[in-house]
Order: structure tokens, then C-alpha cells, then sequence
């Protein structure tokens, strides 16, 4: 197509899914067919900006209204960014976003950055079992609630837990998992996070719950895990390891090694990828700082290094994809609540969070992998499939 603008002819390369672009009212069909979708643009991009993040300045367009999309945002996104392939990222112009310290001091920063905005701004949009990550639709009509708790039941089944074991939750969040399995399974547990709002509100949870002679929660780095003396029977880790940093994988698992008994099991559940790369520069800058996704490959290949045996591989990316979408449902249900505690900019910003990391799980470009692994082997586990 030849175009007189040299942002819509940058754009003009996004052209597998066809789509219009409105620029000072003129309109420009990319690819070929009918469009699929239309973005208007209020102002003119620069290309050399796009050129060095295509997603921070697309992104930050959309947070601040110079981009917007007509008709569903999700639909749109999951139209585009399959072809997150052509986005351009000048690794070495972003090298402190994109490849920030593993240090403890930063780490916890950048968690805290994400998960301590507000215990009050997750309740308005999670479901009632504040899990925030992947769920499991067992049945088609599952409620995102109903699915949490398909998610939990298959996790802890998994584990196969027995009366007087000890459970380790690395990454506990508001430690719904483990009053589950202390409940429900008759085991004691110990949550870690670097979270304070997470922990603060867990505390609260025990207190309330009366199992605080069951159940305690720790702001504790992974790293001093060693360092405890503790032994456990189980350890389990949900959307955790994407927050260590590539470098430190192997570290993680060392510290997994350290607490976890001979012949315990282990069930990683992370976000992965096919291929390793460094991550999204919008989602690094804005919503993740530090984040990094692992492959399936690079993980398993660690594994082997601490007699981790591999008993099960699950993927469950298009159960990512609903509960996310389930998750934008629920926040644009509360959307003038959000705008008014956090601001317009932030609720573009969190709304395009939500569709694209929905549309991204469903194009394939990430992966929910769940692995669980024992210490050694492990004969008195069933034969089959047991959860």
C-alpha cells in the first residue's frame, strides 16, 4: 500500500489481520479484505519511538487517549498482536527496563509495585477466593469462582497430600490455597510473599479462620528459604517464578531443593513460553516491572540438576485466556469505581493490560504450564493419573 505517512506505512506491516486506521480523517485499510477492526488516532506517533518500543508507544497512546479502539478492545487485540513478531524493542536503548537487578532490595520493589496497590482494588474485580491467576473451567457453565476452586482442588490433588504433612506456598498471595489445604486435607502450612498488603490481609485471614496453630505467612525472599531449617513434605508455587528473573532459575530451584524432603513433591504453576526471550517492554515498564517468563525447555532442563523427576506436564494457556477475560468483565463492571480511585489513565492502562495478556494467551505467543516433580523417586504415588 502506498501511503504519504510514515506512521502508517510502519503500521502498514501489520497486515495478516486487516484493519482501518483513521489519522486526521483520512482513512487507510491495512491488508487486505474487510477490516476487522479500526484505530483512530488522535495524534500522530513518532516512528523513531515506535521503532524503539512499537508496544510502550502504542501502549502509552492507548493509556492517554492519542489511540483509540472502535468496538471491542479484545477483539481487536487478539486480531493484532499475533503478529507480536514484527514489534520492535531496541534492547540495548531499554537495557535497565528490560533487564533490571535480581538484587532482593529491587526485587521486592517491583513485586510491591504490582501487588500492593490495594488489597480494595483486587476485591473489586477478582472473584470471592482472591485468586489472581489461571483458573480452571472444568465444566463450560463454570462461574470464574466455581473455576478457582477447580483450580485449588486440582492443585492440592495433584500434591497428593495426607493428614500431617507440612506445605510450603512459595508466592502465597492472600494464601487462599493453602487454608484450603489445611482445611480440607488436614496439613499444616507456611505461606512466603514479599507482598505487605497480601500478607497483612493472609494474617488477617488466619486469625479469622482460627488455624494459627496450623498456618503462618512470612515477608520472606524465596533466596532465605535456606536459611529457615525447615523441611517440607509439599511445595507448591503458583505465578511466582516469572518475578525471579532468568538468572535466577536455577537459584530458585536450589532453594525448592533445600526445604523440600526426599521423595516430596513439588508442583510449579507458571506462566511460560515456547522460546526464551526478555519479555514486553510495555508490560516491563508499566504493569510487571522486573517480570520475566521462562520456557518450558529451560526449566525442565534445570529440573535434572536436583533429582527432580518429572511426573506431569499440564497446559492450561486457554484457561488463562477465559479467566482473564472473566477478569475484564469484572473490572469494566467497576470500571467508574476504579477511574475514581486510581485514575482514567490507570484503568486504560489495567482494561489493556487484561485484553492483551487474554489475547496473547490465545495466539499462543505464552503458555500456562503446570509440572509437578519429585525429590527423587517416588514409588508410592499411583500409577495413574490420580487427580
Amino acid at each position: 500500500m502506498k501511503v504519504n505517512n510514515v506512521m502508517i506505512e510502519f503500521l502498514s506491516k501489520f497486515d495478516e489481520n486487516p484493519f482501518r486506521a483513521v489519522l486526521d480523517g483520512q482513512e487507510y485499510i491495512i491488508g487486505d479484505g474487510k477490516p476487522m477492526f479500526t484505530v483512530k488516532f488522535n495524534k500522530e506517533l513518532p516512528v523513531m519511538e515506535l521503532m524503539k518500543s512499537t508496544s510502550i508507544t502504542l501502549g502509552e497512546a492507548y493509556m492517554k487517549k492519542e489511540l483509540e479502539i472502535e468496538g471491542d478492545l479484545y477483539h481487536a487485540l487478539n486480531c493484532f498482536l499475533g503478529q507480536m513478531g514484527k514489534f520492535h524493542t531496541d534492547k540495548k536503548a531499554l537495557k535497565k527496563l528490560i533487564f533490571s537487578s535480581n538484587s532482593k532490595k529491587n526485587q521486592k520493589k517491583e513485586v510491591s509495585s504490582h501487588y500492593d496497590i490495594g488489597n480494595d482494588f483486587y476485591k473489586l474485580w477478582l472473584d470471592e477466593s482472591m485468586s489472581y491467576s489461571c483458573a480452571y473451567f472444568a465444566n463450560e457453565k463454570d462461574t470464574l469462582f466455581e473455576a478457582q476452586n477447580h483450580k485449588m482442588d486440582r492443585i492440592l490433588k495433584k500434591l497428593f497430600l495426607k493428614p500431617g504433612m507440612a506445605l510450603l506456598d512459595i508466592g502465597c498471595g492472600w494464601g487462599t490455597l493453602l487454608i484450603r489445604a489445611v482445611k480440607e486435607y488436614g496439613v499444616t502450612g507456611k505461606g512466603i510473599t514479599l507482598s505487605r498488603e497480601q500478607c497483612h490481609a493472609f494474617r488477617q485471614r488466619i486469625e479469622e479462620e482460627g488455624l494459627a496453630d496450623k498456618l503462618s505467612v512470612e515477608l520472606m525472599d524465596y533466596r532465605d528459604l535456606s536459611k529457615s531449617g525447615e523441611l517440607f513434605d509439599r511445595v507448591v508455587s503458583v505465578g511466582m517464578i516469572e518475578h525471579v528473573g532468568r538468572d535466577n532459575y536455577n537459584l530458585f530451584l536450589s532453594c525448592v531443593n533445600s526445604v523440600l524432603k526426599k521423595q516430596g513433591l513439588f508442583l510449579l504453576h507458571y506462566i511460560s513460553a515456547l522460546k526464551e526471550h526478555p519479555g514486553d517492554a510495555w508490560i516491563k515498564k508499566y504493569i510487571f516491572p522486573g517480570g520475566m517468563i521462562p520456557s518450558l525447555r529451560e526449566i525442565i532442563n534445570l529440573c535434572a540438576d536436583y533429582h527432580f523427576y518429572t511426573l506431569d506436564i499440564e497446559s492450561l494457556r486457554r484457561h488463562y485466556n477465559r479467566t482473564l477475560l472473566c477478569w475484564n468483565k469484572n473490572f469494566n463492571g467497576h470500571r467508574m469505581e476504579i477511574e475514581d480511585m486510581m485514575g482514567m489513565e490507570f484503568a486504560r492502562m489495567w482494561d489493556l493490560y487484561l485484553c492483551a495478556c487474554a489475547a496473547t494467551f490465545n495466539n499462543g505467543i505464552i503458555d500456562l504450564h503446570q509440572i509437578l516433580l519429585s525429590k527423587g523417586i517416588n514409588n508410592e504415588l499411583p500409577m495413574t493419573r490420580w487427580y
